[in-house]
């Protein structure tokens, strides 16, 4: 279950190239404080599922819910 969620959020993510700080940011919009950073789009992907993993887990043991996610919006 939780591994759908986060295949679904990451689904949602979005990623752009930051020209001027030569990076790659991503984040996923319905989950505030969930980005990272990268030289590259799939490290910084790999990343952000890193930071996805870790925010859920935190959530989970806080006892605070997780977010509806939409699919096909």
């Amino acid at each position: 279950m939780l591994t759908a969620y986060i295949d679904t959020a990451m689904n949602r993510a979005r990623s752009e190239f930051l020209p001027g700080d030569g990076i790659w940011y991503a984040e996923i919009p319905e989950l505030p404080g969930v980005w990272a950073d990268g030289l590259s789009e799939e490290a910084c992907l790999q990343r952000l599922r890193e930071v996805l993993e870790e925010w859920v887990t935190l959530r989970l043991a806080q006892q605070l819910p997780l977010p509806a996610i939409l699919v096909g919006f």
